[in-house]
C-alpha cells in the first residue's frame, strides 16, 4: 500500500476564509467558562490547579524532560541527515526573504517580556536556592546563570524548529491546510478532517492561549511594578486590568485597521532596544566581570548539557523546585510551539530543512545567551557584593527583580522608561499575533498565506485579555505557571505524533529521490534516437535553441503548437491502456497559463506533468551587457513535487512526448519502491 503522504488533498468543496465551527466554538466555549469559573470562584480554581500540577509533576514530569530531549535529537538529525536538503515548498521555490531579513525576524522571535522577567530573577533564585547543593557559593554562582540559559536554550528551540519544519513542510510542500492537524495525515490520512483532525487542533488552540496568557501575565505584572517605580501607578489588579484592556484595545485595533506592517516595524524596533538596554548594562556595569562570566557561561552550558537534559533528580528530586522551573519551562514552550512554528513556517518558506533547522536553534539563541548572562551575571554579582535585600526581592517578588537592578545604574529614569516601552510593545505584539495564529488555527483559510477575518481575530483578542485577568485573579503568575503545565500535556502527545508523521512523509522524499536514480533516463534508455524527421536534433539545431531568448508570444504559442497536442496525444494513449487521465489548459492563480496531464496511475499518488511559462532575465555573454528590459521566457516542467528546473521551450512534440515518458516511468518506479517499502 502507497504511503498515504504523498497525496495531495482537494479542499475546493470546504468553506474557505470562515470559522471551523467545531474547532472554534470549542476552544472558545472551554477557555471562556473556565475564566468565567476562576473569576467566580478563584479559591476553587486555585486548589483544582494546584492538585492537577501535583499529579502532573510526579507522575509526567520525567515525560516533560524525556521529550524535549527526544524532540531535539530529532530536529538535528533529520537537519544532518538526506532530508536536510528537501525544502519547505515545492522544489523550484526560493526564500521568500534574504537571509538577512530572515535572520532578522528569528532574532525577533527570540526575544519577549519574559526574558526581562527570568533574565534576573532566574539567575538569582538558582545562587540563593539552587535545586541541589548550597546556595550562595562559588559553584551555585556558576551555575545560576546557565539553570537559565539551559531553560531558554536550544531544547525549547527544539520544539518550534520541529512544528516550523512541519508546518512548513505539509502547507508550502504537500499542499494542505496550514494546521497541526496537516502534520497527522501520514499516519491517519482523510481522517484528520474529521473529529481526529479537530481535537488536534483544539488541543493546540487550548495549549496556545494559555502559554500567551502566562506571557502577557508576567508582562503585566511586572509593567505594572516598573509603572509604580516610574510614575506613581500602584501596583495592584486595577492598574493590571488597564494594561490588559490597553493591549486588546490595540490588537483589536490591528485586527480591523490592518496595521500589520506597523506592528512588524514596532517589533523589529524592539529587537534594536533591547540590544541597547543589554549593552547599557554591559557597559555601565561590571564590564570585565560580565565578558569573562560569558565565555564562562558558554563554556559550562555545552560542557553541561548532556546531563541536563536528561536529569530529573531522581535520586534527590527538589518536587517544588522541577515544577516551578524545568517543568514549567518545558510546558510553556510546547505551549508556544504551534504559535511559534506557525511564524517560522510562514517566513522560511523556499528553505530547506538543513538551513531552517540551523538558523532556528542558533540566531536566536546566541542573543538569549548573552541577554541571560548580561542581566543575570550583573544580578549575581550585585547579591555576591552584599544586596541581600535585592536577592530576597528578585528571589520571592520576580516581577520587581529586573527594575530593582535597573535602579542601580545611573539614568534610572531613562533607562527605566525604556524598558517600560519595549515592555508595552512585546505585550501588544504577542497579543495581536496570538489572536491571528489562535484565528487561523481555528479557520478554513484559502491558502496558506491567507489569514483569519477580523472579527475572528477580535474575539481571539478577547479571549486573550479574559484568560490572563482571569488567572491573574487566581494566584498571580504561580497559578499561570502551573496553568501552563497542566495545558501543555495534551499537546505534547500531539508532538509525537508530529514527529511519527514527518518522520514519515520525508521516507516518501528519500523513496522518490531513489526512484529517480534507480529509473532509466532517455539517454540511456534508447528512446529519442531515431530519425531527425522524428524529432531528434543535431547539434546545430541544439545550439541554435541555447542562444535563442523566445518571448511571451512565442512561449505562449509552443503551449498550444507543442506542449497541448502532445500531452494530449499521450493522455489518449494511457486511455487505450484504461488509465484515467486528463489535460488540463488553464491558468494559475497569477494568471500564468498551464498546460497538464494529470494520470490516475495510483489511487493516492497521481501522475502530474504541467509545463508553464516563466520569465528570466537573459544571460550576458561575449561581453554583451544586460538592460533591464533583456528578459525571455522559459516553457519549465513541474512534477507533483515542484518545478524541475529545465527549459523544454523549443522541443518537437516527440522530444516532448519523450520527456513525459520518462517523467512517467520514474513515477512508477517510484510507486514500486514505495508499495515495497510498506510491505
Amino acid at each position: 500500500m502507497a504511503d498515504q503522504t504523498d497525496q495531495t488533498v482537494e479542499q475546493a468543496d470546504e468553506p474557505r476564509s470562515s470559522i471551523n465551527p467545531v474547532v472554534f466554538f470549542g476552544s472558545a466555549i472551554a477557555i471562556v467558562a473556565f475564566a468565567i469559573w476562576a473569576m467566580v470562584s478563584p479559591d476553587g480554581a486555585d486548589n483544582a490547579i494546584g492538585i492537577l500540577m501535583d499529579w502532573i509533576s510526579r507522575g509526567f514530569g520525567w515525560f516533560y524532560i524525556l521529550l524535549s530531549t527526544v524532540v531535539l535529537v530529532f530536529v538535528i538529525s533529520i537537519a544532518a541527515s538526506r532530508y536536510g536538503k528537501t525544502k519547505l515548498g515545492p522544489d523550484h521555490s526560493e526564500p521568500d526573504f534574504s537571509l538577512f531579513s530572515w535572520a532578522a525576524m528569528l532574532f525577533a522571535a527570540g526575544i519577549g517580556t519574559d526574558l526581562m522577567f527570568f533574565g534576573v530573577a532566574g539567575p538569582v533564585t538558582q545562587y540563593l536556592a539552587p535545586p541541589v547543593g548550597d546556595g550562595e557559593t562559588i559553584a551555585a554562582a556558576r551555575e545560576a546563570t546557565v539553570w537559565t540559559i539551559f531553560h531558554y536554550g536550544i531544547s525549547g528551540w527544539g520544539m518550534y524548529a520541529l512544528m516550523g519544519m512541519a508546518l512548513g513542510y505539509f502547507a508550502y510542500r504537500m499542499n494542505l491546510r496550514l494546521a497541526i492537524r496537516s502534520a497527522l495525515y501520514p499516519i491517519f490520512g482523510d481522517r484528520v478532517y474529521g473529529p481526529l483532525g479537530d481535537v488536534v487542533d483544539l488541543a493546540a488552540i487550548v495549549g496556545t492561549i494559555f502559554g500567551i496568557a502566562t506571557t502577557l501575565g508576567i508582562g503585566v505584572v511586572q509593567i505594572n511594578f516598573g509603572l509604580d517605580v516610574l510614575f506613581g501607578i500602584p501596583e495592584g489588579l486595577p492598574a493590571q486590568i488597564g494594561l490588559i484592556v490597553f493591549g486588546v484595545i490595540i490588537a483589536i485595533f490591528s485586527a480591523v485597521s490592518g496595521v500589520a506592517r506597523g506592528i512588524r516595524r514596532l517589533s523589529e524596533l524592539n529587537v534594536w532596544l533591547t540590544i541597547g538596554l543589554a549593552a547599557f548594562v554591559l557597559v555601565t556595569g561590571p564590564t570585565l566581570f560580565l565578558l569573562n562570566a560569558l565565555v564562562v557561561d558558554i563554556g559550562n552550558y555545552v560542557s553541561t548539557f548532556p546531563s541536563l537534559t536528561m536529569e530529573t533528580f531522581a535520586y534527590e528530586q527538589p518536587t517544588e523546585w522541577l515544577q516551578w522551573w524545568t517543568l514549567f519551562f518545558w510546558a510553556w514552550w510546547i505551549a508556544w510551539a504551534s504559535f511559534v512554528g506557525l511564524f517560522l513556517a510562514r517566513i522560511s518558506r523556499g528553505r530547506t530543512i538543513r538551513q531552517f533547522v540551523l538558523g532556528t536553534l542558533t540566531i536566536p539563541f546566541l542573543y538569549i545567551v548573552v541577554w541571560i548572562s548580561i542581566f543575570g551575571n550583573t544580578a549575581v554579582e550585585m547579591v555576591m557584593a552584599g544586596a541581600q535585600e535585592f536577592g530576597e526581592i528578585a528571589m520571592n517578588q520576580p516581577e520587581q527583580g529586573f527594575y530593582t537592578m535597573l535602579q542601580e545604574f545611573p539614568a534610572f529614569l531613562v533607562v527605566g522608561t525604556l524598558a517600560t516601552f519595549v515592555g508595552l510593545l512585546f505585550y501588544i505584539t504577542s497579543a495581536d499575533s496570538g489572536a491571528l495564529v489562535m484565528g487561523n488555527l481555528s479557520s478554513y483559510l484559502k491558502t496558506p498565506n491567507d489569514d483569519t477575518s477580523a472579527p475572528v481575530r477580535i474575539f481571539w483578542a478577547l479571549a486573550i485579555g479574559l484568560l490572563t485577568l482571569a488567572m491573574l485573579i487566581v494566584g498571580g503568575v504561580p497559578a499561570l505557571q502551573n496553568a501552563t503545565v497542566i495545558m501543555g500535556l495534551p499537546f505534547a502527545f500531539v508532538l509525537i505524533l508530529v514527529m511519527f508523521g514527518l518522520y514519515r512523509a520525508l521516507r516518501v522524499e528519500g523513496i522518490r529521490e531513489d526512484s529517480r536514480e534507480q529509473s532509466m533516463p532517455e539517454r540511456l534508455s534508447g528512446r529519442g534516437i531515431g530519425e531527425v524527421s522524428r524529432g531528434r536534433w543535431s547539434w546545430q539545431q541544439r545550439l541554435r535553441r541555447s542562444m535563442s531568448f523566445p518571448s511571451a508570444g512565442e512561449a505562449d504559442t509552443f503551449l498550444s503548437d507543442v506542449a497541448l497536442p502532445a500531452l494530449q496525444e499521450v493522455q489518449q494513449e494511457l486511455a487505450e491502456h484504461e488509465v484515467e487521465a486528463t489535460v488540463i489548459d488553464d491558468s494559475d492563480e497569477m494568471g500564468i497559463r498551464y498546460i497538464e496531464l494529470r494520470a490516475a496511475v495510483d489511487e493516492e499518488s497521481p501522475f502530474v506533468y504541467r509545463v508553464s511559462p516563466r520569465e528570466v532575465y537573459a544571460p550576458m555573454y561575449a561581453g554583451r551587457s544586460m538592460r533591464a528590459e533583456d528578459r525571455y521566457h522559459r516553457v519549465e516542467v513541474h512534477l507533483r513535487e515542484g518545478g524541475q528546473g529545465y527549459d523544454i521551450m523549443g522541443f518537437t512534440q516527440s522530444q516532448l512526448i519523450d520527456d513525459v515518458l520518462d517523467q512517467y516511468e520514474q513515477h512508477l518506479e517510484f510507486i514500486r519502491l514505495n508499495e515495497a517499502d510498506a510491505l
